[in-house]
């Protein structure tokens, strides 16, 4: 079966050679740590007596949704060598950026041929593989299991629609998910999508989301405090994080319009670059806000807004907050981590954009601890309801505890079945 499915890769991979030799010219992404995807894995020194755990990240979302897990396996396994394998560009420049004190070697997956494969397990020889979100190398699996090196997927989900793509195979991927140690799924639908697909129930289960495997930053004395810094004490507060160019005329009418109704409420506004400051600082002087900056250590003693002028306090900031109003949303920028917010039990809302974290969207959503808007009235309509609407508020802050309990522990999870399968 693998001698066909090799075979059949490799044809294809003659039969569009020109389109793909096209591509690997003009793009440069293409090229990215191409003689690694094809075997050249010989700069690899095996250290003796050292030990290596490999994680496999395909792109930029999963490797920063395996930044705490990665710190983490280090410091449960200090005698092991971890390598953070990639798949494109960004996801290696991102790696390398943020776990370069974590991880002892970046390299790149290779593609799914015999010899490719057989050249990452003879130089890397790997102790264990471990698959961050549901990647599923048929060759990759085969192999590793013929090594006797345990595989196993963490933090795995499967759509509904590729669940409906993977099930018109199952006979092929029935047998390739035998070659698994352990799978370990996001949700109970996810469990149960791989499971229709060919996973055997016995090594399957629900792991929760690393994502959401994140601790507060600030203790209740902490976020006491800095009410205390801001006099925001008994008023409700709008915060508006991580705004771009033209979201914060839009936040700013929608929080004067908000005013109208209640003339107590105060305002946070954190634009995303420094460089834009003194555009959105003009911005509250025609709209005729009493303002001030955080760098002055402004509060709502005197002021209505406090423009966030300083770096690195965003995600405590919310802790003092209400509501959230997340940026990059209305500017097509894909939005930001709604989870910073949430964290506190603070509801969120963001605009149309929210690509860059659609599957923690999807989570929040569901449960209404946020809420995702397509224009500037209805901006205006969710927030109003938010500050105005008791028992509607309630039920989002509650929602964000109840997405995070849901979802918590799968760092510890992941780690028992590590321990496992090494001992």
């Amino acid at each position: 079966m693998y001698f066909i499915y090799n075979f059949f890769i490799l044809f294809l991979v003659v039969i569009f050679s020109p389109f793909l030799l096209l591509a690997f010219v003009v793009k440069p992404k293409f090229r990215a740590g191409f003689w690694q995807k094809i075997g050249f894995y010989h700069f690899i020194k095996k250290e003796k007596d050292i030990k290596h755990i490999v994680v496999h990240a395909v792109s930029v979302g999963e490797v920063i949704a395996v930044e705490k897990f990665l710190k983490i396996l280090k410091k449960n396994f200090p005698n092991y060598k971890i390598i953070l394998t990639t798949v494109t560009k960004t996801g290696h420049f991102v790696a390398k950026q943020k776990l370069s004190s974590v991880v002892d070697e970046f390299i790149y997956f290779p593609f799914d041929f015999f010899f490719s494969v057989r050249s990452f397990v003879r130089n890397i020889k790997p102790d264990i593989v471990v698959i961050a979100e549901t990647e599923i190398w048929p060759y990759f699996s085969n192999e590793l299991k013929k090594n006797k090196i345990p595989l196993l997927i963490i933090n795995g989900r499967i759509s509904p629609n590729s669940h409906k793509g993977y099930k018109k195979f199952k006979w092929f991927f029935a047998k390739v998910l035998g070659n698994y140690a352990n799978i370990l799924m996001q949700t109970n639908a996810d469990m149960n999508r791989i499971v229709d697909i060919g996973a055997n129930p016995n090594i399957t289960k629900v792991m929760g989301n690393l994502k959401f495997d994140i601790e507060k930053s600030l203790s209740e004395t902490d976020v006491k405090n800095l009410k205390n810094e801001f006099k925001s004490h008994g008023k409700p507060v709008l915060i508006a994080g991580s705004t771009h160019k033209g979201e914060d005329e839009i936040i700013l009418d929608v929080y004067k319009k908000l005013c109208e109704k209640n003339s107590n409420l105060k305002l946070i506004l954190a634009p995303r670059h420094p460089e834009r400051l003194s555009e959105v600082e003009n911005l509250l002087r025609v709209r005729g806000f009493l303002y001030g900056k955080r760098s002055e250590k402004s509060d709502f003693a005197e002021n209505q807004v406090v423009l966030v002028d300083t770096m690195g306090e965003l995600a405590k900031l919310y802790s003092i907050s209400d509501v959230a109003f997340l940026g990059g949303s209305f500017s097509k920028t894909g939005g930001h981590n709604p989870l910073e917010a949430a964290i506190f039990d603070i509801p969120v809302v963001s605009g149309p954009s929210v690509f860059n974290f659609k599957d923690i969207y999807k989570f929040l959503t569901n449960d209404q601890a946020a809420f995702v808007v397509q224009t500037d009235i209805e901006l205006f309509e969710i927030l109003n309801k938010l500050f105005t609407n008791k028992s509607f508020y309630q039920i989002a802050s509650q929602s964000c505890q109840k997405v995070f309990s849901s979802n918590s522990g799968a760092i510890e999870n992941a780690l028992d079945v590590i321990k496992d399968l090494l001992e």
